[in-house]
Order: C-alpha cells, then sequence, then structure tokens
C-alpha cells in the first residue's frame, strides 16, 4: 500500500494508539533498549513527549495509524512507523511532509538504530554531529543530523 498524501493531525484521543505504535516500532529497530528500558520510556512517551510536539500521523485503509512524527520548530523529535507498516513508504511520507510543511531540517537519531540512521541518509540528511549520551543522560550514543 502506498502511503500517498494521507497525513493526519494527532488528537488527544489518538494517544494510546500512538503509544502503541511507538512500541510496535521501538521493539522492531531498538534492539539496544532493555525491557526495562521500554517500560521506562513508554509513559513518558504518553504523559510528556507527545504533548511537548506537533503531531501529525498516516493511517492505513481502516483507518488505523500506521506512523506518526513529532516536531519542534524545524527538529524531527520522533519519527516511528508500525512494525507490520514499515518499508510501505509511510515512514518516507512522514518526512517528506515535516520537511515541506514544518520546514524539519534536523533530527537526533540513535546511532544503535542503524535502520533510522540509513533510512535519513537515504532522505538526504548528514551526520553533523555526535553525542555519547542520549537526551537523559542515558548510555544511547545520538547523531545529529541535518538535512542539507
Amino acid at each position: 500500500m502506498n502511503a500517498g498524501c494521507n497525513i493526519f493531525p494527532v488528537q488527544k484521543s489518538d494517544y494510546v494508539q500512538v503509544v502503541e505504535v511507538w512500541e510496535s516500532s521501538v521493539r522492531a529497530t531498538h534492539h539496544f533498549l532493555s525491557e526495562e528500558d521500554i517500560l521506562f520510556f513508554k509513559p513518558l512517551i504518553l504523559n510528556e513527549y507527545l504533548d511537548a510536539v506537533s503531531l501529525f500521523c498516516t493511517k492505513d485503509a481502516k483507518s488505523k495509524i500506521t506512523g506518526f512524527a513529532g516536531i519542534v520548530d524545524n527538529r524531527i523529535e520522533m519519527l516511528f512507523v508500525r512494525a507490520d507498516a514499515r518499508g510501505k513508504s509511510f515512514g518516507k511520507t512522514l518526512l517528506q511532509h515535516a520537511i515541506a510543511s514544518c520546514n524539519a531540517r534536523k533530527v537526533d537519531v540513535n546511532e544503535q538504530n542503524e535502520q533510522a540512521v540509513e533510512f535519513y541518509k537515504h532522505m538526504g540528511f548528514e551526520v553533523i554531529g555526535r553525542s555519547p549520551l542520549d537526551s537523559l543522560g542515558k548510555p544511547f550514543p545520538l547523531l545529529h543530523m541535518q538535512l542539507e
């Protein structure tokens, strides 16, 4: 299925489904996270992080959220695609919308999430820096990437 231009705003009533997408995506791509890490981040995503960003999503033919992105200023703070929806252009659609509609030019990517690093490189982003710790001081190195 091609994602097309099916971009929708995320409502608070969508948050539980959005967190399900996040967890599905993380379990498929963030193999460096332990179960304890996932359980640590999950309530933060639901109760704090989603309210801190401008959110939009893609949906499948049954109106189920397939992926979502969160933007602050010109920075992609989150972009996740449900595991069973990966490889179907939803991530590309979300990223292209973030760039075109929000002028998103920067993203931090977990260095250990090699699929995401390659995705952003494929989409024209370049690594401009690296931090040995994530924003919470956890030992998950971040690559700072920017669209040139």
